[in-house]
């Protein structure tokens, strides 16, 4: 399979499934295991796994049985260590964990037993003789658990001026995990059980297994690893976007397939997070017939509607449960995805998963994974069965759907045992089925209509009325921001509210939030998938540069770039966007020269003063960034070094600078203008002015005064010694930007107008008919004469003023 990897069997029996979920594996010491019976005493030699809610056993002799021993039940369990000195050790260590699995409450046992852990990891550190190389220098250590499905694993993190190593607590499987960052291609943030923990680092070896998943115990280490490995990357993911790949696929350089890998790649998806498996959709609808008939409309599935309102009867009887619901209210009580559903897929070929998953069971025979066509009519009839399909449908490995391993999988109730999963008619063998199913998925009917489907799973019909309008709610537990689990006090209420969001599933994050364009059909009946979903993707697939001219400026249309600002010496331009990248392009060279991945939200403004970048983003910040626009402009990579951080409580739409660059003065979402000494990074005053979002502040040209516009349509002006607001104007419509000189405003307005404003009479003595679209951004040159406007018309006007 592609997402869950796979290693050849080892001889070594003991593995991290056989501990309960959330358990961990501490240490391990070689013992004898005593034995007593009748006739005589036996000493079985073997090693000891000491785990946080259990003991583990693993002979050495393979015909004995591995055994398993909850701390409840310690002391009927008779050991001796073949090492006495560490003896008086081990015992406390027992000791102290089966009281913890003896207390009454879960909250009480977990926190117990991640003080236990947090206690170890800070008696340890990364052991530097593990470096590869001995000139590496570190960067930053900091404890984290490597994530595989099912199961953590935690340890320390290190990464130097050449690789990324992780070294888990208890040396398992291997000593160190080391990856050369040489080698990285892609990283993505992920959530971790809805929290923002996770980070996945994917290399040139394979496009879509990543080589680790890192969860850490704070964002900010999450974060800084992130920030390190972009910083560091020649080629990182800055055209990956879900606006890039969509402008790729709707041009027909995507297939089908790898854009929804692509997709569930940038929404989340991991096939180390069962919890957050890649969904595919059901494609086929006609599993009884005997040939496969692509170009009739009805072999297909509806792929503008959810699973669970496929069928007409079923839904009604949804919704009629629905409209008698408290809030929060729901459609469906079971995911399309979770990590019950994945197994129930993959039993074949993962069974250790799925008894771990069942606690050492498999399901009852009639539920297993049977038929195909079983499984899809259940899907449309099932009063609780709402599940989509995984990649492993559309890729090229059958072995999911064969009972290779020969399990004994159970008998169902006619008597005929489980084997390989029974395939519809028209599927000669597995891999025909296969086959078949690929090109269902390319297929122009698919194609014309795949749209409609992302719209529901990752796009505007996830989330609100939109999503109550497509019969597509699901249970508000599944949603990230559905429920803040750091808010929750009550420890045993945070640890059932936990295992219930990973054991339930989770809604892919949300890529979009207009409606998806449909694909442009001519390029794509050409189109062939790569022979293997691990071979790489075809140059055309890598970056903006290997596009054609004419998709490559579709494509920077496609990025909404939030502001431009043309650096010192006219050589460089530094262009901030709503996807959280800063990108700085060599007027020279004529390309993109260096990206900053500085925010985890879209940065909104920009300002720039003797080598030092401030960006301002939604996620609440402002940041201060030391790069040298020469580097830039001579085609040399510039070292950016954070060198301030301004938190604020709300996101942050636009910043402002004083002449001297001494001051800066921020504008949020919520209404709030804060003053800020740029020399110290000290809040001087801070005024809640504006009833809703400020759409811009700037300071007067002797930095006495900063005038405020804002969606509330008013005009504030704020004296900056005293913080207090000294005027205040209505206009007669929103106004989002502006220029000025300390009395008078030229300002533009949503309805494209431009106005001038006398702030001593508070009149406005002058309207210019501008734009047809609101008036979103305003320059005007140092001795006023000229100024130029950009507006929602896409037009840029160049004004000639009259003095």
């Amino acid at each position: 399979m592609a997402f869950i990897k796979r290693k050849e069997r080892s001889k070594e029996r003991f593995s991290l499934l056989l501990l309960d979920l959330e358990e961990y594996y501490f240490e391990q010491h070689t013992v004898y295991h005593v034995t007593t019976s009748s006739a005589k005493k036996r000493k079985i030699r073997g090693s000891l796994k000491v785990c946080s809610k259990s003991i583990i056993f693993e002979p050495e002799d393979h015909v004995e049985p591995i055994l398993k021993v909850c701390f409840c039940a310690l002391y009927t369990f008779l050991f001796h260590l073949e090492v006495s000195s560490k003896t008086e050790d081990v015992v406390q260590t027992l000791l102290q964990l089966h009281r913890a699995s003896c207390l009454d409450k879960l909250g009480d046992q977990t926190a117990m037993i991640a003080a236990n852990l947090q206690s170890r990891l800070a008696r340890t550190s990364f052991d530097k003789n593990s470096f590869q190389n001995v000139s590496e220098i570190p960067h930053m250590e900091c404890e984290a658990e490597m994530v595989t499905p099912l199961v953590t694993n935690p340890g320390h993190v290190c990464i130097t001026d050449q690789s990324l190593y992780f070294q888990p607590l208890n040396g398992y499987p291997e000593q160190v995990v080391r990856i050369e960052l040489h080698r990285v291609k892609q990283i993505y943030k992920r959530r971790h059980g809805l929290r923002p923990l996770g980070l996945e680092v994917f290399c040139t070896e394979n496009d879509f297994c990543s080589d680790i998943y890192l969860k850490f115990y704070k964002t900010s280490d999450r974060n800084d690893l992130y920030y390190y490995i972009a910083t560091f990357l020649e080629n990182h993911m800055v055209e990956h976007t879900a606006e890039s790949y969509m402008l790729q696929w709707q041009r027909g350089h995507l297939s089908n397939y790898q854009y929804l890998l692509h997709l569930n790649n940038l929404a989340d998806r991991s096939g180390n997070d069962l919890s957050q498996y890649p969904v595919f959709p059901w494609i086929i609808a006609d599993y009884n017939s005997t040939e496969l008939d692509m170009m009739n409309p009805a072999t297909f599935r509806d792929l503008s509607k959810p699973v669970g309102a496929l069928n007409k009867e079923r839904l009604e009887r949804l919704l009629s449960r629905y409209r008698d619901m408290p809030d929060p209210r729901f459609m469906y009580g079971s995911h399309y995805s979770s990590p019950g559903y994945v197994l129930f897929y993959l039993v074949r070929v993962a069974p250790e998963h799925m008894l771990c998953l069942q606690n050492g069971r498999y399901d009852n025979a009639d539920r297993m994974f049977n038929s195909i066509g079983e499984t899809w009519k259940n899907c449309l009839d099932g009063a609780t069965d709402f599940k989509e399909l995984i990649p492993d449908f559309y890729g090229n490995d059958p072995s999911f759907l064969l009972n290779c391993l020969s399990l004994d999988l159970g008998k169902r109730q006619g008597g005929s045992s489980v084997q390989d999963v029974v395939l519809p008619p028209w599927a000669a063998d597995a891999s025909d089925f296969l086959q078949k199913s690929q090109k269902a998925l390319e297929s122009q009917y698919v194609s014309e209509h795949l749209h409609e489907w992302i719209d529901l799973v990752f796009g505007f019909k996830q989330k609100g009325s939109e999503a109550v309008a497509a019969h597509n709610v699901f249970h508000p537990l599944t949603y990230e921001g559905g429920i803040d689990c750091d808010s929750i006090e009550d420890p045993n209420e945070k640890i059932a509210m936990l295992i219930q969001i990973l054991e339930f599933g989770q809604t892919p994050t949300q890529l979009f939030t207009t409606p998806h364009p449909q694909r442009i059909t001519p390029r794509f009946q050409s189109i062939s998938r790569t022979p293997s979903v691990n071979t790489p993707l075809n140059d055309e697939d890598s970056s903006f540069e290997d596009l054609t001219e004419e998709t490559r400026r579709l494509a920077w249309n496609n990025i909404a770039l939030s502001s431009c600002l043309m650096l010192p010496e006219d050589k460089a331009v530094v262009c901030s966007s709503w996807d959280n990248n800063v990108y700085f392009y060599s007027i020279p060279f004529g390309r993109r020269q260096d990206t900053l991945m500085g925010h985890d939200d879209a940065i909104s403004k920009m300002c720039w003063k003797d080598n030092q970048l401030y960006t301002a983003s939604w996620d609440s910040t402002v940041k201060v960034w030391q790069c040298d626009s020469a580097d830039i402009a001579n085609n040399k990579r510039c070292q950016f070094q954070l060198l301030a951080e301004f938190e604020h409580e709300a996101g942050v739409n636009t910043i402002n600078l004083n002449p001297a660059g001494t001051l800066l003065v921020s504008g949020t979402k919520d209404g709030t203008v804060t003053i800020w000494d740029t020399s110290s990074s000290v809040q001087l005053h801070q005024v809640h002015c504006h009833s809703g979002k400020i759409h811009d502040v700037a300071f007067s040209p002797d930095s006495r005064h900063i005038l405020s516009v804002g969606e509330d349509s008013c005009l504030k002006v704020i004296d900056v010694q005293t913080g207090m607001m000294i005027s205040s104007v209505q206009a007669d419509e929103e106004q989002r930007c502006f220029c000025w000189d300390g009395n008078t405003v030229l300002s533009g307005g949503q309805s494209g107008h431009l106005q001038v404003l006398d702030l001593l009479s508070n009149k406005v003595t002058t309207r210019i008919p501008g734009h047809s679209g609101a008036v979103t951004a305003m320059w005007m040159n140092e001795q006023c004469s000229t100024v130029i406007t950009g507006g929602e018309d896409k037009q840029i006007i160049f004004w000639k003023l009259d003095c």
